[in-house]
Order: structure tokens, then C-alpha cells, then sequence
């Protein structure tokens, strides 16, 4: 059997609200991939990370924060709306995932998140949006 590829996560796909954008089917795309919510090309981002209340917060913007657990209004309010969708729809947590970047770093996250989302066929990374593996059909989770 041959090595398995592993997917790299890096560090600048974690967005400031603590979602890993390499997960998302829009920065998966095969035909005009988004960059994720740090890419500094606008053109590259797609529409709704564009207009993200979160990723355009003044206090973000103002104090020059990479997270908002760096913020002292954490969780905001706009947070724990998303939290709450993400964690219904998609079974994710993201201010869990921000307490554990402000405890142990975004480099130990990154890893933790690689173990989670990684396929256990063929080693790409899931998506957190699609049910099945992008690659090999396996399915992760039940739709």
C-alpha cells in the first residue's frame, strides 16, 4: 500500500472567529476556490466571508486582534449565533475551538484539527459540509 497524502492545514486558515476554512466546501472548490477569511485578495474570498459580520468587526478591525477570543467582548453576540448554527447544522463548535486556540495555540489547534478531519480511508480532509468524503466517498457523517 503507498503513502497516503497528508492534507496541510495551515495556520492562516483558521478564520478569526475560530472556524478552520480548510474544512468549508467553498474553500474546497475545484473551479474558483475562496481563499479563506484571511486571504488578503478580496477577489479570492467568496461572497458571504465578503460581507461576514464577524470578519468585518470594528473591535477585530480597531484593537488589531487575530481572534475574537483576543477580545474582551468574547463571546459576542454575533459569535454565539453562528456557534449556535454550526454546531446544529455541522456538529462544530467554534468557540470551543477558540478557547482552545487562546489555551494551547493556533499551531496545536491546527494539528487537533487534522486528527478530527482527516478522512480515515484516504487521509484528505473532510468537509464539513458535505456528508461524504470529496475524495473517496466515504461517508462521515449521516445526512
Amino acid at each position: 500500500m503507498g503513502q497516503q497524502k497528508r492534507t496541510v492545514i495551515k495556520t492562516t486558515a483558521v478564520a478569526p472567529c475560530g472556524l478552520n476554512c480548510r474544512l468549508c466546501r467553498a474553500y474546497n472548490r475545484a473551479e474558483n476556490p475562496c481563499g479563506g477569511c484571511r486571504c488578503p485578495d478580496d477577489n479570492q474570498k467568496f461572497g458571504y466571508c465578503l460581507t461576514c459580520k464577524i470578519k468585518n468587526c470594528s473591535q477585530l478591525a480597531k484593537k488589531r486582534l487575530k481572534f475574537c477570543s483576543d477580545c474582551r467582548e468574547f463571546p459576542c453576540k454575533n459569535l454565539k449565533q453562528l456557534d449556535k448554527r454550526y454546531q446544529t447544522r455541522y456538529g462544530v463548535t467554534i468557540v470551543d475551538n477558540l478557547v482552545q486556540i487562546k489555551k494551547y495555540g493556533v499551531r496545536y489547534f491546527v494539528n487537533k484539527e487534522h486528527e478530527k478531519w482527516a478522512c480515515p480511508c484516504c487521509a484528505i480532509l473532510l468537509c464539513m459540509h458535505k456528508p461524504r468524503c470529496v475524495s473517496c466517498g466515504y461517508q462521515w457523517q449521516e445526512k
